[in-house]
C-alpha cells in the first residue's frame, strides 16, 4: 500500500490526476479506513473537477478523523466549486479551528461570505421578478430511471424514486430489511449523500448534487422495513424540481401552485 501511495503522490505532482485517483483508489481498497488516502484522493478529484466525488472522499476522511484540517479544507474547496457556499463555509470554519495558523481558511471563508451575500440578494430579486408558472403535480413516486445517472461509486443494487410536494422532495431507496444503524445520510446545502454499509456485504453509496437547495435542519430520513425514505425540505417552497439532480440547462424557476396530475420524465 505504501508503494501505491507513493506512486499516487508522484502522479499528482506530475499533474497526472487521473492516474493519481486510480492509484489512490487501489490503495484505499487495501486500507479503506485511512483518512489520509481519502483526503488525498479528494484533492486529485478536485483537480479533475469530479467535485461530488471529492466531497464524498473528504466527508469520509472527516468522519474517520475529525481533526484532519486538510480534509475540511478540501471539502470546503469542492463545495465552493459546486457553489455550495453555506456547506463550504461550515467545513472551512471547522478546519480553521484546527489550523489557526493557516491563512487559506480565512481567505476562503471571506469569499464564501461574499458569495452568500450575493446569492441572498439574487434570491430576493428573483422572488420579485420571476414569473409564476402553474404546474400540475401528483404526489406519487416519479421513477428517475429515465433521468441522468446519479453519482454512485458502487454498483447500484437498489432502485430509487422521488416525488415532490410544493414544500418538500421525498426520495425513496428500495432497500429491504436494512438495519437502521447501517444507514448514514448526510445533507449538504445542495447535496444528498447516502451510505448503506451492511456487515458482510459490499457498501452502497449514493450521492448527487440536488436540483435545488434544501434546509438542512428540517431534512430527515427513516429506515423502514422495505425502504429508506428521505425527506428534503426545499429552501424555496413552490419551486418545481425538474429532476432530482442538478442540471444547469434546466435550473429555471417554476413554481408549483396546484397538486394534481402527474409530472413525467
Amino acid at each position: 500500500m505504501a508503494d501505491l501511495e507513493k506512486k499516487a503522490k508522484e502522479a499528482f505532482i506530475d499533474d497526472h490526476f487521473e492516474l493519481a485517483v486510480d492509484l489512490y483508489t487501489q490503495a484505499i481498497a487495501l486500507n479503506p479506513t485511512n483518512p489520509d488516502l481519502l483526503a488525498d484522493r479528494a484533492q486529485a478529484n478536485i483537480k479533475l473537477n469530479s467535485l461530488t466525488e471529492a466531497v464524498a472522499d473528504a466527508s469520509k476522511a472527516i468522519e474517520l478523523d475529525p481533526s484532519m484540517a486538510k480534509a475540511h479544507l478540501r471539502k470546503g474547496i469542492a463545495c465552493m466549486k459546486l457553489e455550495e457556499y453555506q456547506t463550504a463555509k461550515a467545513a472551512l470554519e471547522a478546519g480553521a479551528s484546527l489550523a489557526t495558523e493557516e491563512s487559506r481558511f480565512a481567505n476562503l471563508i471571506k469569499e464564501c461570505d461574499e458569495r452568500i451575500a450575493e446569492e441572498t440578494g439574487e434570491t430576493k430579486k428573483q422572488a420579485v421578478e420571476a414569473p409564476v408558472n402553474t404546474l400540475s403535480l401528483k404526489e406519487e413516486p416519479e421513477d428517475i430511471s429515465c433521468q441522468a445517472p446519479m453519482v454512485t461509486p458502487s454498483k447500484s443494487k437498489y432502485r430509487h424514486e422521488f416525488y415532490q410536494k410544493p414544500e418538500e422532495v421525498v426520495v425513496t431507496i428500495f432497500a429491504k430489511g436494512i438495519p437502521a444503524d447501517s444507514v448514514t445520510v448526510d445533507f449538504g446545502e445542495q447535496i444528498l449523500s447516502v451510505r448503506i454499509n451492511v456487515p458482510g456485504e459490499d457498501a452502497y453509496y449514493f450521492q448527487t448534487r440536488l436540483f435545488g437547495k434544501i434546509i438542512l435542519d428540517k431534512c430527515k430520513f427513516n429506515v423502514l422495513s422495505t425502504k429508506v425514505e428521505i425527506r428534503l425540505t426545499k429552501a424555496e417552497p413552490g419551486l418545481h424540481w425538474a429532476s432530482l439532480e442538478y442540471k444547469k440547462e434546466t435550473a429555471v424557476v417554476k413554481r408549483i401552485t396546484v397538486s394534481s396530475g402527474m409530472s413525467n420524465c
